[in-house]
């Protein structure tokens, strides 16, 4: 079991501006409102090490907002443990982690809009996140969204 997965049994992230996988590759992030995604995908980095040097720099996550992909899982937005925190994650059907993205200063997200395989995530300060829900380091070539 991955360092990620067993804080997300606990619905625990890891407080760092991070992309993380079920497999265990963990990625760092930065808030980019002029990039078509929202964000920017940095380097990886080792998330057992991190962990290590401080095991309890994590927040608990709670959903505000949530999409059903029918037999392909779920797609949920939330909060952290602080007011300024949010994540973004997609799930399995039985609600393990596939991928999670949190954010230190994005404020929670709670609204989620799919078209195809791409979601927007919305947070109540504004920040918005595209991903595709397949592989979200995947480029965004647009931030469109055709209604639904």
């Amino acid at each position: 079991m991955t360092a990620i997965e067993r804080l997300w049994e606990d619905f625990q992230l890891p407080i760092r501006d991070a992309l993380h996988f079920v497999d265990g590759h963990s990625y760092d992030v930065a808030l980019d409102p002029d990039a078509p995604s929202g964000f920017r995908a940095l380097p990886p980095f080792g998330l057992d090490g991190v962990l290590e040097n401080d095991p309890s720099w994590v927040s608990s996550v709670d959903g505000l907002a949530a999409v059903d992909l029918e037999r392909e899982g779920l797609l949920w937005g939330g909060e952290g443990s602080y007011g300024s925190e949010g994540f973004v994650a997609r799930l399995t059907v039985d609600r393990a982690l596939v991928w999670a993205i949190f954010f230190m200063e994005s404020n929670p997200f709670d609204r989620i809009q799919l078209s195809n395989n791409v979601a927007t995530f919305s947070s109540t300060s504004g920040v918005k996140i595209t991903v595709d829900i397949d592989d979200p380091r995947t480029p965004i070539i647009s931030r469109r969204i055709p209604a639904t």
